[in-house]
């Protein structure tokens, strides 16, 4: 890990907010890890960080197995957030039995009264709202502590120690439905902190190729290009680090979108010469994937074909010593977390299986990185904007948007009503207001009347969101007339396609893919 020198330590308690803790500290250009709470602390006291902030739980303080506080960093003379479960955890550990059941449990808006605006609070609005999410309240307050806020059902809102600079808030200054939240966060990371919001785009560039050229010395790197905005960053930053140590290859599956092969292959080699090779495997994608309908067997089956190809085209070429991949911070957050690994939704798009059977050692300079952040750092890289905005795309691609069997009619069918949906977003300047759109081929056939004649073809669903990062997605509200004319042409155009539907659901609780 190449650390910055100041940052922030988030220690992790199982709160579905602590992610947010760190884009909001991201916003303000400041280096932050989120880390379980029982992590060992020898690995993240190099630097000492600035400052530490202890998130929220779905747990109680009383439970048995409620996870609990390191003391040792109250020895490390930094300040410290407790955010709720936090708090609580703050003045639990030094008086047991202080934290419990509240008889007015606070979960939503509440309004906060400040009784001191100095310190946490400072410009902090009096009778602002905040967000609670709590059934445990702080009966006890620790000597040592004193209230600086409050609402109407909870007597300590918001505590500072009287000596050392440890704050504690119930509420969750990280949401955006808290008013203060940001100015709270602010305040904590910039004054008492101390910290400058140096972490840039441009320092991290100049971190990395500095690291990356330490890493690799004298070795070659390969890397493996999905066409999306991700591997082009890593495969950007490698290059200007290391120059023609570098290899790259982009693979035709099949399952791009239409005419996205040649488009993107010509701006790899012509806008960004990387030294990159192109493959057309196409028809050995399709023919492993023809037929088969469960989504998870999709992957897997386009995740060993991806391995097979590699191995064909570098087969042999022993002089490769690192795969570059373009792992994402929300990934190597889910992969530490304390709450044990999740149910698997989905697998994940990363080409996992190479480093293992090609004896490889990963290098992953973005895994610090928010898809946001990761935009920001091609920017800085020279990255031509219209690539950079360039909607995600999932590493199966459009086999996991024709629901149900694959075949090559289908696929041909849903690219031409996505190449349709997309260009009507940018033709009438909608593509950079949603993060992300796509059309997906149901497997369901209904009847329609053309002219004079019926017809029995599939239904396409359109969809698109809005959001920052991809962790959650609001349905994007686009006009009535825009949706009349891309399924009016969907609809002419497509022969094969005689129904479109606009798919309303948000993340949670519905993913931003159908698959």
């Amino acid at each position: 890990m190449n650390r910055h020198n100041e940052w922030i330590l988030i220690l992790d308690y199982g709160s579905q907010f602590t992610q947010l803790i760190a884009r909001r500290l991201r916003e303000f250009n400041i280096y932050c890890e989120i880390h379980p709470f029982n992590v060992d602390l020898s690995t993240v006291s190099e630097p000492v960080p600035k400052g530490i902030i202890l998130s929220g739980s779905p747990k109680s303080v009383n439970d048995d197995d409620a996870p609990s506080l390191q003391t040792d960093i109250l020895d490390w003379d930094v300040p410290i957030l407790g955010v709720c479960y936090g708090l609580q955890l703050l003045a639990h550990t030094q008086i047991p039995g202080s934290v419990e059941k509240a008889d007015k449990r606070e979960f939503g808006r509440a309004h906060l009264i400040v009784d001191n605006n100095n310190g946490i609070l400072k410009d902090v609005e009096d009778n602002s709202v905040v967000w609670m999410s709590h059934g445990d309240h702080i009966h006890e307050l620790p000597s040592s502590y004193v209230i600086v806020g409050h609402t109407n059902n909870a007597g300590v809102a918001a505590v500072h120690h009287k000596e050392k600079e440890i704050y504690g808030v119930q509420f969750h200054p990280e949401v955006a439905h808290t008013d203060c939240g940001k100015q709270i966060l602010h305040n904590f990371a910039f004054d008492i902190c101390g910290l400058s919001g140096d972490w840039t785009a441009n320092s991290f560039v100049e971190e990395q190729i500095e690291a990356i050229r330490k890493k690799v010395g004298n070795d070659k790197v390969l890397c493996a290009l999905s066409g999306g905005v991700d591997s082009t960053v890593v495969a950007t930053l490698i290059h200007k680090a290391i120059g023609d140590q570098l290899e790259c290859v982009f693979v035709d599956n099949g399952l791009l979108r239409k005419d996205e092969f040649n488009e993107v292959l010509d701006l790899y080699i012509k806008d960004l010469e990387l030294p990159v090779r192109g493959v057309d495997a196409s028809e050995l994608f399709l023919t492993r994937l023809t037929g088969v309908s469960d989504p998870e067997k999709k992957r897997k089956i386009i995740g060993v074909t991806f391995i097979d190809v590699f191995e064909k085209e570098i087969g042999g070429q022993s002089e490769f010593k690192y795969l570059a991949q373009g792992t994402l911070y929300p990934d190597v957050i889910e992969s530490v977390s304390f709450k044990g690994p999740s149910a698997t939704i989905k697998s994940h798009h990363n080409v996992g299986g190479l480093p293992e059977k090609m004896k490889l050692d990963l290098i992953e300079p973005v895994r610090e990185l928010f898809k946001d952040e990761v935009r920001e750092v091609g920017k800085a890289l020279g990255i031509p904007a219209h690539f950079i905005g360039r909607h995600p795309f999932p590493g199966p691609g459009l086999g996991i948007r024709v629901i149900g069997e694959l075949s090559k009619e289908r696929l041909d069918l849903l690219r031409e009503a996505d190449k349709i949906f997309i260009d009507e977003l940018k033709n009438q300047g909608l593509y950079d207001d949603v993060w992300q759109a796509l059309a997906v081929l149901l497997p369901v056939q209904s009847v329609g009347v053309m002219g004079d004649e019926r017809t029995y073809e599939f239904t396409a669903a359109i969809r698109a969101v809005t959001s920052v990062d991809g962790m959650t997605a609001d349905w994007a509200h686009l006009p009535y007339d825009f949706l009349g004319t891309v399924s009016n042409r969907i609809i002419n155009e497509v022969k094969g396609i005689n129904r479109v539907v606009y798919d309303i659901s948000s993340k949670p609780p519905a993913t931003i893919e159908w698959e």
